[in-house]
C-alpha cells in the first residue's frame, strides 16, 4: 500500500476539511481582534466572551421567541439575536471600559480587558437563566452552569454529505460559507464605503483623521461593532457544530483566534482570515499525522501554539503583516 493510495488520500482530505472548518471559526473571531487592534492598538482579550455571548443570544432567541423550533426559517432570527447580543455588549464595553482609558498607559486597557473577560463569564454563569440579580426566570431558561444543548436546525445539522471516503458535515458548510460571505462583505465595506475609508484613515493616524473632520469615536464604535457581528455569527456556528454551548467556550476560542490574528499579521484583516485557516489546518493535520504520545486530539492545542512561536521567532510581523511602527 503506497502513501498515495485512496485510503490515505481520503484521510488527508478529511483532515483538510476538518481543519478548514475549525479555521473558519477561528478566522471569524480573529477578524474582531485585528479590526480593533488596527485602529486602537488594543488587544481586546474580552473578545472571546463577545463570541460566547453571541451564542447565548442565539440560544435565547430560539427558546424565548420560537420555543426551540428547528425549522430553517428560525436560523436567521437566531443569527440576528446573536448579533444584537454581541454588538450590544461590545459597544457598552467600548464606551464604559475602554474609552475612559484611551490615553492611559497601554497596560491599563490590557488589564481591564482581562477583568471584563472574567466579569462577562461570571455574569452569564450566575445570571443567564433569570433576570440579573434576582431569582425570577420568566422564560424558564436552562442553567448556564453546565453545558446547554444548542437548537439544531434540521437543514444545517442534518445528515452529513458523503463524497467518496470523505464526510462533510452540513454545519461545516455553514461555517465556511459564513466566513466567505462575511469576509467579502467586510472587504466591500472597508474599501468601498465612506465609513470604511474613515476606518482606514483612523488606523493610519487618528489625530490627522480628526482634523479632517472624521468622528474618531464613532469609527472606533463601528470597529468594535463589526468585530462583534462576526463573533456573534461564529457563536452560532460553534453551537451548530458542537450541539451545545457553555459560559467557558469563549476563553480557549478567543485565545486561538488571537493566535490566528498574530499568525496572519495583527491589524491585517486578510491576515486574520489566512491565519485562522492555517491554524485550523495545522491542528487538523497534527491530530492525524503526529505519531506516538505527542499526537492525537489532546495535543492539538500544543502544536497550535508551537506554530505561533515559530512564526513569532522567524517572522514576528506574521504571515501577511508589515513590520510594525510604534505610533505612540
Amino acid at each position: 500500500m503506497g502513501i498515495f493510495d485512496q485510503q490515505n488520500l481520503d484521510t488527508f482530505v478529511q483532515q483538510l476539511v476538518n481543519g478548514l472548518t475549525l479555521g473558519s471559526l477561528y478566522a471569524l473571531i480573529a477578524v474582531g481582534y485585528t479590526v480593533v487592534y488596527g485602529i486602537l492598538q488594543l488587544i481586546n482579550f474580552a473578545h472571546g466572551e463577545i463570541f460566547m455571548i453571541g451564542a447565548f443570544g442565539a440560544l435565547s432567541t430560539s427558546l424565548v421567541l420560537f420555543r426551540g423550533q428547528t425549522a430553517l426559517w428560525v436560523l436567521p432570527f437566531m443569527i440576528i439575536g446573536a448579533i444584537i447580543a454581541s454588538v450590544g455588549t461590545a459597544v457598552l464595553m467600548e464606551r464604559f471600559a475602554y474609552r475612559p482609558l484611551r490615553h492611559a498607559p497601554r497596560l491599563a486597557p490590557l488589564i481591564t480587558a482581562i477583568g471584563i473577560s472574567v466579569f462577562l463569564q461570571e455574569l452569564v454563569r450566575l445570571n443567564y437563566n433569570h433576570v440579573p440579580f434576582t431569582s425570577w426566570n420568566p422564560f424558564n431558561l436552562p442553567d448556564a452552569k453546565s453545558r446547554i444543548p444548542f437548537p439544531q436546525i434540521d437543514v444545517v445539522t442534518g445528515p452529513a454529505f458523503q463524497i467518496g471516503g470523505v464526510t462533510i458535515q452540513r454545519s461545516a458548510i455553514f461555517t465556511i460559507g459564513a466566513l466567505l460571505m462575511c469576509a467579502a462583505l467586510l472587504w466591500y465595506f472597508i474599501n468601498r464605503t465612506k465609513t470604511g475609508r474613515g476606518m482606514q484613515a483612523v488606523s493610519q493616524d487618528a489625530d490627522t483623521a480628526r482634523l479632517m473632520g472624521i468622528n474618531v469615536d464613532r469609527i472606533i464604535v463601528v470597529a468594535f461593532a463589526h468585530g462583534a457581528v462576526l463573533a456573534g455569527i461564529a457563536g452560532v456556528a460553534q453551537g451548530l457544530q458542537n450541539n451545545n454551548i457553555d459560559f467557558r467556550m469563549g476563553f480557549l476560542a478567543g485565545l486561538k483566534a488571537f493566535t490566528a490574528a498574530v499568525l496572519g499579521g495583527i491589524g491585517n484583516i486578510q491576515g486574520a482570515v489566512v491565519g485562522g485557516l492555517v491554524l485550523g489546518v495545522a491542528e487538523g493535520m497534527a491530530t492525524q499525522y503526529i505519531p506516538g504520545q505527542f499526537g492525537g486530539s489532546p495535543w492539538k492545542d500544543v502544536w497550535a501554539f508551537v506554530l505561533l512561536i515559530l512564526v513569532l521567532v522567524f517572522r514576528p510581523q506574521g504571515l501577511l503583516g508589515a513590520k510594525a511602527v510604534d505610533r505612540a
